[in-house]
């Protein structure tokens, strides 16, 4: 008994590895943690047997350990792994313990968390007595997804989050045409209504005996559009004139043309002659400048002076109305050390992003580089960041990561091995440059979830393909409908391939399930995942999420402290199985959540072969 609590037998791990841990039982008397642990220690070897390659999951489930039981206490000082965990001064979960120290004595964490007893399936999470209140998140009624841990309490059994990688699909557009060139870039695209609406630049490169030549004809913008986001035209507007003819879809010469990004203005009050903005310019021209269209086509300079004047700009950089926030946002292309002005360019560190916002698109204020969740320093070359449609309260980004890997015989082996070295005499990066799509999201604009692995990596080795600036991406998905007849629609991404390589640029298409970025998955061996207390104002409960044919989730809504509220335990719940975006949960043939509405609820989801994108508690 410690502080009136039976520590019971651990079978096995809490969190993620199902391995037998706790050889023996602990009942009556006081817990000896210097003799448990030794004895893990001979049970458990951390990387050989543990099926979390990366410790995340033991190092959550050590922190939900202490946040559930803090009124027991071990001495650590006792054993071998000194310095590992100090129960006494981690109550809450809010509280982390440090990384770093838990790796070094990841072997003493994992006993305290071999303590927590594994609740049977069927039964509800035993009560934490007297633990201090987890925080209240409040929902109301919008849709929620797991791409963070913002609504996540913990996870158990099997269960983890998934990074999920959208399917390539057809070409988009060819980039062929005089104006264009072969460096065509920073692809900007929007849905308006019944149109979906791109904007791209148009810009020559070529590699000639070794010489890079940028620029043989003028930077211009151009602009497609397409009635499903999947078949584009080029129309002829005849506003610009490009050797002696209007006959193209050029819509921007001059000043900003190097990465003029539009967007649909939905600010409330926003005058129909301003009803698309944009931001283009480079630090050469000073910064960057505002833009104003009243029909998406023809553009017009809001000021002759640029709006946003310290940064390095040489990138595509975006901005948006924030609905949630009440401001516009603006992020763009720093340089995290060095100096890089009108009159000198001498950037140094890593290619960065910074955010900054206004009231009224000319007035740019409290300027803030981005942060990042557990993510290493790396070169972020875009940043592709707007608000989710489906979700408006949640940021994503699909920044382009970039990296040097030198020569050597992979690179050597990569495509167009001829063509990449007559690059790299002109300047090594562009032989040696590698890039691909990363995702993020950020709950306030400034502190991002990056996911470290590629969201769609380079992929099979192809001409135009693992060079630099592949994988540029738009600036945001749209939705499209599938290609397979009476599936639910799907959100199109589109990325560059070539562009730096001098020779073509093409634009392809890929597709992901709505809100399918990330999911919590558990396969068949099963697992569980429990939110935060959450506060909703919705009536029913409706899951985007895909099982197996012998798959399922149940769901048992809990009181903060764990319990069951009647009539919505596990036991009570149909068994939800099926792929498709949008679901109601049913307990004993009632799916009305009205009696629950403002009161703190847990959301218990226990999975088996199947993933979990989304949540919300709908109004209707």
């Amino acid at each position: 008994m410690a502080g009136g609590l039976t520590v019971t037998t651990m079978p096995c791990c809490p969190v993620a590895c199902e391995r037998r841990i706790w050889p023996s039982a602990v009942s009556g008397g006081s817990v000896s943690m210097a003799t448990e642990t030794a004895m893990v220690v001979r049970k458990w070897r951390i990387r050989e047997k543990c099926l979390c390659p990366t410790m995340v999951n033991c190092f959550r489930g050590v922190r939900w350990f202490a946040a559930c039981y803090p009124h027991i206490s071990y001495n650590f000082n006792e054993m071998p792994y000194q310095g590992a965990f100090d129960m006494s001064s981690h109550h809450a979960p809010e509280n982390d313990v440090n990384r770093r120290s838990f790796l070094k004595a990841s072997v003493g964490v994992g006993a305290a968390a071999a303590a927590v007893s594994e609740a049977d399936s069927s039964q509800s999470v035993v009560a934490a007595p007297k633990a201090k209140p987890a925080k209240v998140v409040s929902i109301g009624s919008r849709r929620e997804l797991f791409v963070d841990e913002h609504l996540i309490e913990r996870m158990t059994g099997a269960a983890r989050q998934q990074l999920h990688t959208p399917v390539t699909r057809e070409l988009s557009l060819v980039h062929d045409a005089p104006w264009e060139g072969t460096s065509c870039g920073y692809h900007t695209v929007f849905q308006d209504g019944d149109l979906y609406r791109m904007y791209y630049r148009g810009a020559q490169l070529a590699v000639v005996g070794g010489r890079l030549i940028l620029n043989q004809h003028p930077e211009f913008y151009c602009y497609a559009e397409s009635r499903d986001g999947i078949h584009w035209k080029k129309p002829s507007l005849g506003l610009v004139k490009f050797q002696e003819s209007k006959k193209n879809n050029i819509i921007w010469e001059g000043v900003g043309t190097h990465n003029f990004s539009p967007f649909l203005d939905s600010r409330p009050g926003c005058p129909a002659d301003q009803k698309y903005k944009a931001l283009g310019g480079t630090m050469r021209e000073g910064g960057l400048f505002a833009f104003a269209s009243p029909d998406a086509v023809t553009w017009r300079l809001l000021k002759k002076e640029p709006v946003i004047n310290k940064g390095a700009f040489d990138s595509q950089n975006l901005a948006f109305w924030d609905a949630e926030a009440g401001c516009y946002r603006a992020y763009y292309r720093i340089f995290t050390k060095g100096i890089t002005t009108a009159k000198v360019w001498k950037p140094a560190g890593v290619r960065a992003i910074r955010t900054a916002s206004s009231d009224d698109f000319f007035n740019w204020k409290d300027a803030t580089d981005l942060t990042y969740e557990d993510s290493p320093e790396e070169q972020m070359y875009t940043n592709q960041v707007s608000s989710y449609h489906r979700a408006p309260h949640i940021l994503v980004g699909f920044p382009m990561r970039y990296v040097e890997r030198g020569w050597n015989p992979s690179m050597r082996a990569l495509p167009e091995r001829e063509h990449r070295e007559m690059r790299s005499e002109a300047h090594e990066r562009y032989g040696m440059g590698l890039t691909e799509a990363q995702v993020m999201f950020s709950r306030d604009g400034v502190h991002f979830k990056r996911w470290n692995d590629a969201f769609i990596p380079p992929g099979p080795e192809r001409p135009d393909t693992w060079n630099y600036s592949h994988l540029g991406m738009a600036s945001q998905p749209v939705e499209t409908k599938s290609d397979l007849p009476g599936a639910a629609r799907e959100l199109s991404f589109y990325g560059k391939e070539g562009g730096w390589t001098g020779t073509s640029c093409t634009l392809r298409r890929y597709t992901l399930r709505l809100d399918g970025f990330v999911s919590i998955n558990a396969p068949m061996s099963g697992g569980e995942m429990v939110t935060r207390p959450l506060r909703f104002t919705g009536k029913q409960l409706r899951l985007n999420f895909a099982t197996s044919a012998v798959g399922s989730i149940l769901v048992e809504l809990q009181r903060p402290d764990g319990t069951a509220v009647p009539g919505f335990a596990l036991k009570d719940c149909h068994e939800v199985y099926g792929d498709t975006v949008d679901r109601e949960v049913v307990w004993k043939g009632d799916s009305d959540l009205s009696s629950l509405q403002g009161k703190a609820i847990r959301f218990r989801f226990v999975l088996k072969s199947a993933d979990l994108y989304a949540m919300r508690v709908a109004t209707a």
